[in-house]
């Protein structure tokens, strides 16, 4: 039987192409097994896929800064090393894919001590720390920008461009309404904060919810532990996170306000949906997002609204971003067209397979 391993994690962004690949795999035959954290999203995203043998290993964050923790948690690489060890000998894949996050370093690492191929995919604009340790353990990686083959080997990356789910496009409009308690002609703002929400998007809607309700219907992804049971409004509809009705929620959204993780900023553009974005600051990340929400605004596809400046950012400013929406819906559009940004999973499986079976030997 083909096998393959999956790994990466810490966030929803490094496990989402890995689940929009899991019924190609199986489809085509494949027993699959995951790596992923003992405690991260990554173990309960997988763990609602049928079929998927989970295995959590040891990590440790990789970090650019000073913390105690960077004395500890390379004992903690070393041991998810160990782990990761033993899961593929047990497992034996005929290779590798990985989405990044820092639970993938043990695993690439243990994987080429073992000659098995490894393949990796990045999807923001610039590589992360982890994905930049990887590249040197592993065979080849794909990217969803053109922009990021610079900072890459030559001779082991290649742009694949984005990898949307496919079930984004199954949203049923109905459902949508029906879900969230709307009316059908109010516009909808989708509120993302990333996987595990953002405290200041919460405040800045919050602050301005009733203003923002004179105009608009919100659907509001708070994030876990996050809810506010003393707002209760006609035309606001938290969630703490949402998976299934997520995409019968973009069918009814008009644009969205965001964080600018590359995986939900390009399913946004899939689907022809504009966005206010709001960046994670160099404090809190390596600044990827900022370069991410930089390539969508000089696209012409959002407007850029950075965290230091957004209690400055007036509901009728997003009244204004309103008012222009179909600009940026051309542009989106016309990109589109003169570019194949998009590709679909079943492609992306082709190639990955094919890269294997053509260039890379097993143990």
């Amino acid at each position: 039987m083909k096998k393959v391993l999956l790994t990466g994690g810490g966030t929803a962004g490094h496990v989402s192409v890995n689940i929009a690949l899991v019924p190609e795999f199986v489809k085509n035959g494949y027993k699959i097994s995951y790596i992923g954290s003992k405690q991260g999203i990554e173990k309960e995203m997988i763990g609602k896929l049928n079929d998927i043998k989970y295995y959590p290993i040891s990590s440790g964050k990789l970090r650019r800064y000073f913390d105690l923790k960077n004395f500890t948690d390379p004992f903690r690489v070393l041991k998810g090393i160990v782990d990761s060890l033993r899961v593929l000998r047990k497992e034996r894949p005929d290779f590798v894919f990985s989405k990044g996050g820092f639970v993938s370093v043990p695993v690439c690492i243990a994987a080429k001590m073992l000659k098995i191929p490894t393949i990796l995919h990045e999807s923001d604009l610039t590589p992360g720390l982890a994905n930049k340790i990887n590249i040197k353990f592993s065979n080849h990686i794909f990217t969803t920008f053109e922009e990021t083959l610079k900072y890459l080997p030559k001779n082991k990356a290649s742009l694949i461009g984005a990898i949307v789910r496919d079930d984004i496009y199954s949203g049923n409009k109905e459902r949508g309404y029906e879900v969230c308690q709307f009316i059908k002609d109010k516009p909808v703002i989708l509120v993302m904060g990333g996987s595990l929400g953002s405290k200041i998007i919460n405040e800045y809607i919050w602050n301005n919810l009733d203003e923002l309700l004179k105009d608009f219907q919100i659907a509001h992804l708070v994030g876990k532990g996050l809810y506010n049971n003393e707002l209760i409004r006609r035309g606001y509809k938290q969630f703490e996170f949402i998976s299934k009705e997520l995409f019968d929620i973009f069918a009814i959204t008009d644009f969205t306000i965001s964080r600018a993780g590359a995986n939900s900023i390009y399913e946004f553009l899939a689907l022809n949906i504009p966005s206010i974005l709001i960046p994670l600051g160099t404090n809190q990340s390596r600044g990827d997002q900022i370069d991410n929400a930089r390539f969508f605004l000089q696209k012409g596809f959002s407007k850029v609204v950075n965290e230091d400046t957004l209690n400055n950012f007036e509901v009728k400013d997003i009244l204004e971003f309103y008012n222009n929406i179909s600009s940026y819906k051309e542009s989106i559009i016309t990109y589109k067209e003169e570019k194949s940004i998009i590709n679909d999973v079943e492609i992306f499986y082709e190639k990955i397979v094919k890269l294997v079976e053509e260039n890379f030997e097993r143990y």
